[in-house]
Formats: structure tokens, sequence, C-alpha cells
């Protein structure tokens, strides 16, 4: 190892350890510490909402880097640990510790942080999931023969309600907004997943507001707009997430709905970069847009890319965004920006499976959202977004219809 400084990555998540990891497959031989404010090694968070509340995961965690590659890979693990400040003219982090580390070049991985609930009364049956304990507490706290209540009708939100029906509780889910799933899914398709939860049990309560919130360490006590009082022994609060900004923005460097960055994943402080859900980027594919994506996917390939142009290399990230929700027995999956569409044209795939092909004022297809059981939808979504990293305007009539979308597919120059 050269005795250089090195890379620092401030956040262990699933961002910050890809880019680790691919900083030495690519081929980089200086230090590299990877520096996260949990005590435990880098993990996946998918599985929180879902196999981890079920009980169908062990309370070992999912490792995304374990003790023995970090070993190998010669990536310092640096945990219990957060960052307080970053001397950008010294180059050097300052860590809660009192450590100073230098630094040649500083990725900003930190992430984002559940919103929390304004006024609150603090209780342990008022729990929010971002962490591996906050999973395993919600896990060990939840019964069959509870009432847990949910607010928001997000992706999160509805995740735990589906883990927590499966585990046989009572469920109630509360969100503001006339439907669940208002930002970025089509209704077709939220009407879809608001009778999934109906069918398997979960009341919804949509168009109304928390006016009133009591709580004990017994149960919490929840006073609704349209008059109703639901008495619950758990609520669990999803209702959004924020980027985690303080560090980046106290070294001065720009913030837009996010750590602000250029294509490249560059920061406005010179060899400082910002990549994951902490991090605002113009995505050329729809015109320079700039986005904020809380994805597991974006956070893996945004990992990867600002590696190679940590290294030197100069990419400009342009993949499609993609998300993907599993609740109860069907997979919720949308690649591209819904909200790019102008036109939708619906493909009936059976089983009561479909998925609705997103086009703008060219007929070029932007995004393409698709629900059903199983793995019904997910060839034609993965084939979508080929098409639409292709920037391709697909017959409207062969969408509909069953032609097959790989033969879309531009060939190969």
């Amino acid at each position: 190892m050269s005795g250089d400084a090195g890379i620092i990555i401030v956040g262990a998540g699933e961002c910050g350890a890809r880019a680790a990891l691919s900083l030495r497959e690519g081929g980089y031989r200086q230090a590299i510490t990877l520096i996260g404010d949990e005590v435990h090694l880098p993990y996946e968070r998918p599985p929180l909402s879902k196999q981890v509340l079920l009980g169908e995961m062990e309370t070992r965690i999912p490792t995304v880097l374990n003790d023995l590659v970090l070993a190998e890979q010669a990536i310092r693990h640096i945990g219990s640990t957060s960052a307080d400040a970053i001397d950008t003219s010294a180059k050097q982090l300052l860590l809660s510790d009192g450590r100073a580390l230098p630094y040649d070049k500083l990725l900003l991985a930190t992430g984002a942080a559940p919103r929390r609930l304004p006024n609150a009364p603090v209780s342990r049956r008022i729990v929010y999931l971002r962490t591996i304990d906050d999973a395993l507490a919600l896990r060990f706290l939840v019964r069959a023969d509870m009432h847990v209540a949910v607010l928001g009708g997000g992706f999160i939100g509805l995740e735990v309600a589906a883990s927590v029906r499966g585990r046989g509780a009572r469920v109630t889910v509360i969100e503001s907004q006339e439907r669940i799933l208002k930002r970025g899914v089509p209704e077709p398709i939220a009407e879809t997943i608001t009778a999934l939860h109906q069918g398997n049990g979960v009341v919804m309560k949509c168009g109304v507001a928390v006016l009133g919130l009591e709580a004990d360490e017994q149960r919490v006590d929840i006073s609704l707009s349209d008059g109703d009082a639901i008495s619950a022994d758990v609520l669990v609060v999803g209702i959004g997430a924020q980027p985690r900004t303080d560090l980046a923005a106290r070294a001065g460097i720009a913030i837009d709905n996010g750590i602000a960055v250029n294509e490249r994943l560059e920061t406005s402080t010179r060899d400082i970069y910002a990549a994951g859900d902490c991090c605002s980027f113009p995505h050329l594919l729809y015109g320079g847009r700039r986005l904020r994506l809380e994805a597991w996917r974006n956070a893996q390939d945004q990992g990867i890319l600002v590696a190679a142009n940590l290294m030197g290399e100069v990419r400009s990230y342009q993949t499609v965004p993609y998300f993907w929700s599993d609740q109860f027995d069907h997979t919720l999956q949308i690649a591209g920006l819904v909200d790019e569409g102008r036109m939708v044209v619906r493909r009936d795939l059976g089983d009561g499976a479909f998925i609705l092909f997103h086009l703008d004022d060219q007929q070029r297809l932007v995004a393409a959202s698709g629900v059903g059981p199983g793995n019904k939808i997910a060839r034609d979504i993965k084939l979508s977004e080929m098409l639409i990293a292709r920037r391709v305007t697909p017959p409207m009539e062969a969408l509909a219809g069953n032609a097959n979308l790989k033969s879309m597919l531009p060939r190969a120059a």
C-alpha cells in the first residue's frame, strides 16, 4: 500500500460499500477508509421491511461487506463513529472521536434519514424503520394479537403493513393523500395495490390527517380528521425521508434537494464527490432534470460509477431509474420516470398482471410500470428498461399487443 492519504468514504451503506469494493476491483491500490455511524458492518436494507420483519431471516444481518472481505480487500472500516466536519483547505475529515483523517479524495454517501413526525410523544410504541436495529425492535415488538397502525402509504409503509399482516397482526394504514403511492406510481397500479391489501385484511384510510397523538409505553391513541379515533399497540411512521446533508452544508458544499452534484457525481468542492440517497444530480436521459433517488439500485449503480471517477475516469451517470416493492405475493416494478410520460399504453399479462408504458410527446418510451403476482412482470420491465435507455420510440399498437419487446431493441452497430 502507498503511504498517501487515499480515499475516505463517509457512509457505510449500500452506496459507500459498493464504492469501496469497486475501487479495489478497479485496481485502486492506495488506502480506502469506510466510515459508518452504526456499530454494524455494511448491510442490505431492502430485507428490513420484508424478510426481517416476517421472521424469514435470522437475526444475522444481511451484510454487503463482511470482515473477511474487508480484510482481503484491505478496506478499513470505522464503525460507531460519525464525521463531524470537513476541513476542505487542509483536506481532512474530523471525526466525532476527535481524530482528523487526511484524504486525497472524499466520497459522501451519507444516505437519508426518516422524516420525523412533528411533536410526537416519546414512546417505544412509536417507531421508524431505517436501520437493522429498528427492524429487529419492531419484529420483537409485534405479536399476532396486536393492532398496528402505519402512518404513510408509500413503499416503506405498505411493505411494513404487508409484513406485519403476514405475522397475523391487525393493520390500519393511514394516508393523508387521497390515495396511496401518490408520488411516482400511476393510479391504476395504486388501485391494484389497495385492493391487494384490502383483500388481505388491511384497513386502508386515505384522505385523512392526524389531528392528535397520545402515547405511553403500552399503546398509541390517534385522532383523525374524519372524526375517527384509532387505538393501536404500535404506530409505524413512514412519511418519507430527508437527505443527510448537514456535513456537506457545514463545509460550504452546494445543496439542492440533497448534496448537489454534476453528472459525474462531483460536488461543488474539488475532490469531494457524493452518491446515493443523499445527492441530487442532473439526469441526461431526461434532459438534465435534477433528481434525487431513494432506491437500492441507484445507490448500488452510483457507488460503482463514482468509484471509477474517483480513480480518474470521466463517466456520466445515465442509468435508467428503477424501483421495486414486494408486498404479499405481488411485485411492483417501475423503470424510468412515470411523470415524464404524456401517453399511457396498457399491456395485460394475465393473472391480473399488467404493465403501463409511458411515452412522451415524441412517443419515446420514458417509463414502464407494472404490478402482478410473483415474477410475472419482471421480463417485460427489464426489456422496457433497455428500450428506455436506448431512447426507442416503439409503435403504440405493438406495446398494447403481444409483440416481443426484445424485437423492438435496435441492433448493435
